[in-house]
């Protein structure tokens, strides 16, 4: 019997020659992996930084209210801190086409886009997406936080000698992606244009830049200069990449989002933005020219080397974006809601972060009393809002997050307020 060739013989992941014994000998005391993970978990609680998931099941047709499986039992309780923010994912179009699809094609992509999962659903949602903002071409990820980790690492990357200008309140899905490019960053104030264009005048004309932002930051509701960035950005020669992931559904004529309100969407150079919250479903995108989404395409391996949206994903994100293009109801009813409960809270003397956005930031300043609130809210009153603290905030920053819908009613507004004051008697906040 001939003997197997060398190439096929040898095993990429062959042991190496060290003997057992004398592995053994180079060590004197084995390393206790369990003990590892419960000093770091140990440390998490002594911050007061280990997060406590709720169990949570939405009634489809009842939202914002669902049901918390308690340790006691399950409890009706009513959703305050969703990224849900129109309830499109209970929107009846929507919930149609998923079932709909699901039924036609299976559940799965069946492999990544190059490997039979690019799927005739996905491919609409793209061109759908590239036509709310106006672009080229579109490109779907698997997350939000993918699109921004690959997206902004893969551009970076393929612009020679790129400085990137980063928010100092980005997102930690750009942050990594800004680490991942192995570019230098320069970090601009946030918001600030004027610290943003000495950074610019720095770099000088000629040196390839990209200016990193988001329109509407999460944490604090707060929205970006979005003309002054696009303006600086045109006169020094940079590129822009903005992320409108709070904000893509919510604002603009056609849910195109902050760019679109503003009329400046024309002006980014790419725009991201995600699927799961505002449209209700799952995945993130990226929006630009034929040739920027077409060189992420060919060279991000976040995209090439993962398995593709499943069709019924697919069609129900599409359905959602086609269904908040042409009707501004949500919208309306939306900011409503926003309006009332801000007004509300400045009634009876609680705090707030005033903003021009739907998101209502309550800030508490301390973590245990944060938890205790969220806790006491969701075991006295059957209010969900998960408390928000560091490192997603910065310490002495912590809050309740409070993020309206069209259908919260005017009693759940007024038990919210009500319960938020109790909260404040009982841990004197």
């Amino acid at each position: 019997m001939p003997s197997a060739s060398p190439a096929l013989s040898e095993d990429r992941h062959a042991r190496s020659p060290i003997k057992f014994c004398d592995t053994v000998k180079q060590r004197t005391v084995a390393p206790d992996y369990q003990r590892i993970f419960e000093s770091s978990l140990r440390r998490l609680r002594d911050e007061r930084r280990y997060r406590v998931f709720a169990d949570i099941e939405r009634v489809a047709g009842k939202y914002p209210e669902a049901i918390w499986h308690s340790p006691g039992g399950p409890r009706e309780i009513v959703l305050w801190c969703s990224n849900d923010y129109l309830g499109m994912s209970q929107h009846p179009a929507v919930v149609r086409a998923m079932v709909d699809t699901a039924s036609r094609m299976g559940t799965g992509a069946g492999g990544t886009r190059n490997i039979a999962g690019t799927n005739h659903p996905l491919v609409g949602l793209e061109d759908e997406l590239a036509d709310l903002h106006g672009k080229d071409a579109a490109l779907v990820f698997t997350s939000g936080y993918v699109s921004n980790q690959a997206g902004i690492s893969t551009i970076a990357k393929l612009i020679p000698n790129c400085l990137i200008l980063s928010d100092a309140s980005n997102h930690n899905s750009m942050i990594e992606g800004i680490h991942q490019s192995n570019c230098e960053k320069r970090i601009f104030r946030h918001n600030d244009v004027a610290h943003l264009e000495c950074l610019l005048m720095q770099a000088g004309l000629h040196r390839p830049k990209l200016i990193v932002f988001e329109s509407l930051y999460s944490m604090d509701g707060d929205i970006a200069p979005i003309e002054a960035i696009c303006a600086l950005a045109e006169r020094y020669n940079a590129m822009t990449y903005c992320d409108e992931v709070h904000a893509v559904g919510m604002y603009g004529p056609r849910g195109g989002g902050i760019s679109e309100q503003l009329g400046v969407a024309g002006r980014i150079d790419v725009i991201e933005g995600t699927l799961a919250k505002a449209f209700g479903c799952l995945g993130g995108y990226l929006a630009g020219s034929s040739a920027v989404i077409d060189a992420v395409r060919s060279y991000a391996p976040g995209f090439i080397f993962t398995t593709a949206l499943p069709p019924a994903v697919c069609a129900a994100a599409t359905a959602a974006i086609r269904h908040l293009k042409v009707s501004t109801r949500e919208r309306t009813l939306h900011q409503d809601r926003a309006a009332r409960l801000k007004s509300m809270l400045d009634a009876h003397g609680l705090p707030r972060i005033h903003n021009g956005s739907h998101i209502v930031p309550v800030p508490v300043g301390d973590p245990e009393k944060c938890k205790a609130v969220s806790n006491f809210l969701l075991s006295e009153s059957g209010i969900y809002i998960q408390p928000i603290n560091y490192p997603t905030v910065p310490k002495g920053t912590e809050r309740l997050r409070i993020t309206p819908t069209p259908f919260h009613t005017d009693e759940q507004c007024d038990r919210l307020v009500e319960s938020l004051c109790a909260a404040w008697d009982e841990f004197q906040v």
